[in-house]
């Protein structure tokens, strides 16, 4: 299975002192790779929760600064609360292999993912999982995040803290499947971060876990798409956590480098696939997609897209010729540049923002 969760981790510090009584155990996973700056803010935003019914395994994705021994300490100092992890000889494996390898430690009922930048607000947890246990046919429950300037302590940055208006979708109500899915493509629904979901367990093995492919750009969209066809979605007006802008987030370091959108043009492609595969072959999402595949920098490569592109709708074996196609369109008209395989582009994955 290519979402199946990461084998041969290791974990340390209190592995089997967690309490199971009272209210469902959540699986809080935090992965973290030179986050030295902002890991204690964020660990600390769990053990503020007013639901005390958690355990938190950090998982380190090959660190090299002081992260590893803040999330070390944490361990040493809660053992029977908080775990860390890491892959087999310390290496860096991507997003994704790490949240999988978080959830193959993870014991709880429920999963929660906090990235180490992040921050939540303390009833996250608390009213998240009452809107879980309230609507048992939601698989999964999410809200809007604070776009979040002013942890810099500047008045000035504070003054640019947001939360997005809603366009369309569902607020505070399920949302069944595959409903939320062209509204997810389209970036007009509430948009799910990964700090800003509860997710039940069982939902997470249904769908495989995280697509180890995504390495760092999109693996939560991969995701949030899964568990969108899988099964009904609440999606909330609360803001329950704050996502931190700031110059140096893997995505701000992606768009620099200017792979921003060849990693959303081989996040599509594996859309269309998965949505093939899985049945859903046309309708809203199949115009979105094609609508999607078609910016590129250069508008003389629209006419060489399109065409190819429409081939999709035909089968999963066009679809894999059209992505061809498109490649080679894509190498022709960048001349000299470096080729572009849209089967083999390194994928990496937060929300298209």
């Amino acid at each position: 299975m290519r979402g199946a969760p990461a084998q041969g981790g290791r974990v340390e510090h209190g592995e089997h002192g967690v309490s199971t009584d009272g209210p469902p155990l959540i699986s809080v996973i935090m992965i973290f790779l030179d986050a030295e700056q902002f890991i204690a803010e964020a660990i600390e935003s769990v053990l503020a929760q007013t639901c005390a019914t958690w355990e938190l395994v950090l998982v380190d994705d090959g660190s090299t600064d002081g992260s590893t021994a803040i999330a070390m300490e944490y361990a040493r100092r809660h053992p029977a609360k908080v775990r860390y992890a890491t892959h087999a000889g310390r290496r860096n494996r991507g997003t994704s292999a790490s949240r999988n390898l978080g959830l193959a430690h993870a014991r709880g009922e429920y999963v929660a993912f906090l990235d180490a930048d992040d921050v939540w607000l303390p009833r996250k947890l608390e009213e998240q999982l009452a809107i879980l246990e309230s609507h048992p046919e939601a698989a999964m429950v999410y809200g809007p995040a604070l776009r979040w300037y002013g942890w810099t302590g500047r008045a000035e940055d504070a003054e640019r803290d947001f939360v997005p208006h809603v366009a369309q979708g569902p607020v505070d109500d399920v949302a069944p499947p595959p409903a939320l899915l062209p509204l997810l493509l389209a970036n007009t629904c509430v948009e799910p971060f990964s700090s800003a979901v509860l997710v039940r367990r069982a939902t997470v093995d249904r769908v495989g876990g995280f697509e180890n492919r995504f390495t760092g750009m999109f693996d939560d969209l991969a995701f949030f798409v899964k568990v969108s066809i899988e099964g009904p979605v609440f999606v909330a007006s609360t803001c329950w956590h704050k996502y931190r802008r700031h110059p140096d987030s893997f995505t701000s370091r992606v768009v620099r480098a200017g792979r921003y959108q060849a990693s959303w043009t081989a996040f599509v492609e594996w859309l269309a696939l998965y949505l093939w595969e899985h049945g859903i072959r046309r309708g809203e999402v199949w115009r979105l997609l094609r609508r999607e595949l078609g910016p590129y920098p250069h508008p003389a490569l629209y006419p060489a897209i399109r065409p190819a592109w429409r081939l999709a709708v035909k089968g999963k074996k066009t679809i894999r010729l059209a992505a061809g196609k498109i490649a080679a369109a894509w190498r022709r008209h960048a001349g000299a540049g470096p080729a572009v395989s849209l089967g083999t582009l390194a994928d990496h994955g937060e929300m298209h923002r």
